[in-house]
């Protein structure tokens, strides 16, 4: 193997230009193609709040697609390396290059190279616009796509328990004592786990303990009648603020520093954070997974294409990317379930599947 990676400006700008073009023709591809399939399901849910039209449509896709970007830019990288080094391969433009003396890892050097630059460019691309874009979509899609209030402290779709009772909460906001709870059902259960009783209303303040639930319709399973509470109705008391603080981390809305500062103050309180610190290595590990496509998508674009396994590499190769993908969510459920540390959770894939790509790129080619 040789370590003079970029020993051609002219090739080294060629395969650079090439990979760029294709990874966004097919990004956009995927993207429009996404984005079509997602608007025919919840087009008409957007529709269905009294005074949404096309603004709103339109306000629903430049939510949705920055979210289609950063989930499926590794898979176009994937893609364009595979159509790439095979159509390379297809052309015998690999077999020119290995003939002028370059290695496989010469010919991958610019790739890996704008797949780096790419990974770049998807971190920073995730912090200011994903986590932002995510934290309004979530909120406007728990208020049913109806007007959010401009808070940042916003938060949807709150689960809580308080023994055998549930509190939900459709978006919750504030901070401290002047925390507000949104579309609230309390769910009165027995010692069996049975509801009893169902308490619906539109607005939940901290009482101090407990929650005070105003314009409280009731619902008792018993006697199966439903009215309308005159008075405010104070429930759930172990329900403290501190739990709030811990269900309103949403690591996809939250930018690295400020779940980093979510973790320790989660941390300072005793409450299990290891899923926050699984999320917060992987928004690192995650734009990295770019710079691996490259190399497990190699295998389509070396040995002679007119020996009829070009088909059979390019499948490989796809099946090896794939494989990526499912063993970096399996390892993530493991660490939010506390199989795996958050560090082994969130690196673990990476390293492994960079090492079984040069082992593969190795063994064969070099």
């Amino acid at each position: 193997m040789q370590f003079d990676f970029f020993p051609s400006k002219t090739l080294t700008w060629y395969l650079g230009k090439t990979f760029l073009v294709r990874i966004l023709a097919v990004l956009i591809m995927l993207v429009l193609v996404l984005m079509m399939l997602d608007l025919l399901s919840n087009t008409a849910k957007i529709l269905a709040y009294q005074g949404n039209g096309q603004a709103e449509v339109l306000k629903y896709v430049g939510l949705r697609v920055p979210q289609l970007i950063a989930r499926f830019l590794p898979y176009s990288v994937l893609l364009a390396t595979i159509l790439t080094l095979a159509t390379f391969n297809q052309n015998s433009e690999v077999i020119a290059m290995k003939a002028a003396g370059l290695s496989a890892h010469q010919i991958l050097a610019p790739l890996i190279l704008v797949a780096l630059g790419i990974a770049v460019i998807s971190f920073g691309f995730n912090e200011r616009v994903v986590t932002r874009a995510s934290a309004t979509l979530k909120a406007w899609e728990a208020n049913d796509y109806g007007p959010v209030p401009d808070d940042p402290t916003l938060r949807a779709n709150i689960y809580l328990n308080d023994g055998n009772d549930v509190l939900l909460a459709s978006s919750i906001s504030g901070t401290g004592k002047d925390t507000v709870m949104q579309g609230v059902s309390f769910y009165e259960r027995d010692d069996s786990g049975m509801i009893v009783r169902q308490l619906r209303a539109p607005v939940g303040k901290f009482a101090d303990p407990g929650w005070r639930l105003e314009g409280v319709r009731q619902f008792d399973v018993d006697t199966a009648e439903a009215r309308d509470l005159a008075e405010p109705v104070v429930v759930a008391p172990g329900i403290t603020l501190a739990q709030i603080a811990q269900r309103k981390v949403d690591p996809d809305a939250e930018s690295v520093m400020e779940l980093r500062r979510s973790i320790q103050a989660l941390d300072s309180a005793g409450r299990r954070t290891a899923e926050l610190k699984g999320k917060w290595w992987h928004k690192f590990s995650g734009p990295l997974s770019s710079v691996l496509m490259p190399l497990l998508g190699a295998v389509a674009g070396f040995g002679l294409a007119r020996s009829g396994h070009l088909l059979a590499r390019a499948i490989i190769g796809m099946a090896l990317g794939f494989a990526f993908f499912v063993v970096d969510n399996a390892a993530l459920a493991m660490g939010s379930f506390g199989g795996y540390p958050p560090l082994l959770a969130a690196w673990a894939p990476f390293v492994l599947f960079f090492l079984l790509g040069e082992t593969v790129l190795i063994r064969t080619e070099e």
